[in-house]
Parts: C-alpha cells; structure tokens; sequence
C-alpha cells in the first residue's frame, strides 16, 4: 500500500530553501515558554538513581496516569499514556475497526490529514462532510452519513484548521450517533487548554461507552518534541488497545512523561491563561491586518490557527510557494484539509512575528 505524505514537509521544505527571509507559520509549534517545572523536573531526573532510566511500565507512569484520571474525572484503568497525540488517535482508529462493525471513517472537511492518513493506513474507507462556513459541524449532514457501515466518526474540537469550538449538545448527538450505529466516537482534544469561547465541554462529560478521547500535551506544554499524549477508553475497549500500544512501542519515554507530571503539579492556571492572553494579541493583529488586505478569514473560537481566503488567489501549492518567494510568509495551503477549504491558506500563529506577517501579507495584497 503506497502513503501520500502529508505536505506538511512539502511547505516546510521549501519555505527553509528559500533564499529570503521567510515567517514560518506552517506548523504548529508553539514558540512560548512551557512550565518552569516542566524544565524543573527534567533536571531532577537527570540526578535519579539508574533504575528511574529504565522501562517505565507501557501504558505510562503510573503517577502520570493518576493524575491524569483525576482531572479527568475518569478511572486510571481507562488511561494510556502514548507517544503524543498522534498516536493516541492511531490506538483509538484502530480499536474502532478491530471491532468489526463498518470499515468507514466519517470526517469532517476541512480536516486534520493525518485522520485520513491513518485511515488509509488501517484499511479503513473514508467519507467526509462538509462543516458550515463558521467550522461549526453539519448535523442533517452528518446524520445522513453515518450509517451501520461506519466504524468510526472523527472529530477535533478546538478545531485544526477551523478554529470551531463544538457545542456540548453536538457532541451528545454524536455519541447517540455512535451508539445507535455501534461505532465509536474518537474527539481529539488536544487544543483543550486554547479555548477563547469558554464554551468548551470535554467529551467526557458525555456519558457513553462508544466514545474515546485523546489529546497531547505538545501544545498544552509547548513541547511537541516530548511526544507525551494520552486517549481515554471506555473499560471494555481499553485492554486491547493497550496491547497494541506495547507491541508497537513496548511503552513510551520515561524522562518526558515525568518533566509532564512535575509540570502538571505545579503549573497553575495563571500558565494557561497567560498563553491564552499572547494568543489573543496576536488573533487580534493578525485579523486586524487581514482585514487591511481585503481578506475573508476565521477568527478561532479555539486552538490557533488562521483561515484566510484572498480574492483571486486560491489556496494551491502553487499559491502559497509564491507567498514564500513573494512576500515571505509560509502557510499551509487550503487543499491539504480537504475540498472544502481548497479556495483557502491556513496560518498558525506559533510565532512572535505573527503581526509582521499580517504586515507582508496586507503589502502583498493591497
């Protein structure tokens, strides 16, 4: 089976071969500063005796899954720590189609590539669905397409690329969904920590046995190199999950899961919200100049990432190497998510120079 690789690396590439200076505001990698603990906590695991630098058990510390499930408000039982988000949404796609109910994954669109990616990967056929305008999802739509074949319903709220923040009551319809058809509900989560709505609800205040969540705290943390993320399963799905993730990874990586768990203790939600305030700044100018540039764009309810539509200028490959070579701005071009939003450029606003951006791209296109 051939892969498409996501063209991520495509833009990340050429935006370092450039021979000017370029903004990168393709990836989202966050340029503040984690938890002063976090930095903390690896120095003291550095002085730990030998036997700390050995396996920890597979399905994470056990402190660490504790803590987790007491702010999750779940049983540990029900937590896997994983190797970053990425993976706790594999384990969870995976559990869905080891249950043998449907073999199709319902998406939305525009969507995150690496759902479809991993799909594919699963031998899984998918089907997307078109969200409103706003990124707000299409509920007639989505009733229409899930169906006794789906395996699967996928969904990610803050949303990546949309900004969208899903209403609780949407969630609940999708879990009812879910379990009427016997499929399972994956909500990644991992923009949980950057909600500018203050609508959010997790999903696992929804009480359903067909429904997994997962998240990262790559974000959260600003550590997207640590790769420690987690899925919460319901009990009955969790044991087999569980085994795939050691026999893919025997366990994940004891020095990072620890640095998490010394942050976690000790990171108050003055972090939180002190990210979330230089976020806003940086929406607000951001927006601001797009507005100067004639542009139709989303504002994020969630996460941190720009849509941006210009007038005649479509969001192609081709497009958005000519914002690199023309006015030195790297985002990520439309048809990466889907058909959807192929008319648009997603930016991420991962870096201090986010308004000198907006200022190259309002010159561009005045």
């Amino acid at each position: 089976m051939d892969y498409d690789e996501p063209l991520f690396f495509h833009v990340i590439q050429y935006a370092t071969n450039a021979d000017r200076d370029v903004v990168d505001m393709v990836s989202g990698n966050p340029d503040w500063d984690p938890p002063a603990a976090l930095r903390e906590g690896l120095h003291e695991y550095a002085d730990a005796p030998t036997a700390a630098f050995q396996y920890p058990p597979s399905d994470g510390l056990r402190e660490l899954r504790e803590e987790i499930a007491e702010r999750r408000n779940v049983d540990v039982s029900r937590v896997i720590v994983s190797i970053g988000g990425g993976e706790a949404n594999y384990l969870a796609m995976a559990r869905a189609m080891e249950r043998d109910t449907g073999d199709e994954f319902v998406l939305t669109d525009p969507v995150y590539p690496y759902y479809p990616g991993k799909a594919q990967m699963l031998g899984g056929r998918t089907t997307m669905v078109p969200v409103h305008e706003d990124g707000q999802l299409d509920m007639p739509a989505m009733r229409e397409a899930i169906s006794d074949e789906t395996a699967c319903i996928v969904v990610n709220t803050p949303n990546n690329p949309t900004g969208a923040v899903y209403p609780r009551e949407v969630i609940e319809e999708l879990a009812d969904l879910a379990a009427a058809h016997d499929a399972l509900l994956v909500v990644d989560e991992v923009y949980d920590h950057f909600d500018f709505s203050g609508e959010f609800e997790s999903a696992l205040t929804v009480d359903s046995d067909h429904t997994v969540v997962t998240s990262s705290y790559s974000k959260t943390f600003a550590i997207t190199g640590f790769r420690v993320g987690y899925a919460v399963f319901p009990e009955a799905l969790v044991e087999q999950a569980r085994t795939r993730h050691m026999l893919v990874n025997v366990t994940g990586a004891r020095p990072s899961q620890a640095a998490v768990l010394a942050a976690l203790r000790s990171a108050g939600p003055e972090y939180y919200e002190g990210v979330r305030d230089s976020l806003r700044t940086r929406i607000d100018a951001f927006c601001d100049a797009l507005d100067a540039a004639g542009a139709d764009y989303t504002r994020p309810e969630g996460a941190f990432y720009v849509l941006a539509r210009f007038d005649g200028f479509p969001g192609t490959m081709e497009n958005v190497k000519r914002l690199i070579d023309e006015a030195g701005v790297a985002g990520m071009p439309g048809e990466a998510f889907g058909e959807a939003r192929d008319e648009w450029i997603r930016f991420a606003l991962c870096t201090p120079r986010a308004q000198e951006a907006a200022e190259r791209l309002a010159e561009y296109f005045a």
